[in-house]
């Protein structure tokens, strides 16, 4: 038997009356944030996950028939699900670690470095001075364009066109 207030409920909603949510809410927001509450633990993520599902309620409100399932049925499993994705989501979120031991960048061997580049440092030298500086800053020291810019007093146009004739100098030597 469905009672006086669930039936009032189900009509505004349908309907799509805004008076259904705050019904929805002074009936059933206890008993759904203790189903969210079950499954995520911290209390300001689970009154974000309430208020999600509440937005969700809203959302496919004309989807609900009473015919396939009682009010608080349908509620409680759209506040399931919610609290699910989110506990999911966290997860995702929390589980994209780098992982140094599965990384390749740390198994190069002897072999597969190119011997050829290995003394850059030694052909940098052949550069007039101004490139030199600007490639130094670049790839040795690890600056940005702009951070270079700023650290060696030379306009941030300046040290492109720096950078971009100094390796194609370098490409010269590499490829001749």
């Amino acid at each position: 038997m469905i009672s006086p207030i669930e039936k009032e409920i189900v009509n505004l909603l349908q309907n799509g009356d805004k008076k259904a949510v705050s019904l929805l809410y002074e009936n059933y927001a206890d008993a759904l944030y203790g189903v969210i509450q079950k499954i995520i633990a911290d209390e300001e993520t689970a009154q974000d996950v309430l208020q999600e599902t509440f937005v969700k309620i809203w959302r496919y409100a004309k989807k609900y028939d009473a015919s396939k399932a009682k009010l608080f049925t349908w509620l409680y499993r759209i506040a399931y699900n919610t609290a699910i994705d989110k506990v999911r989501s966290l997860k995702n979120k929390t589980g994209n670690e780098v992982q140094i031991e599965n990384s390749p960048v740390y198994k190069i061997t002897s072999n597969e470095l190119n011997q050829d580049v290995l003394d850059i440092k030694k052909h940098l030298n052949t550069l007039d001075e101004k490139y030199q500086i600007v490639i130094n800053a670049l790839f040795f020291e690890g600056m940005t364009q702009q951070e270079a810019s700023d650290e060696l007093d030379i306009p941030l146009g300046t040290i492109k066109s720096r950078l971009k004739i100094g390796l194609r100098e370098l490409k010269k030597i590499y490829n001749p």
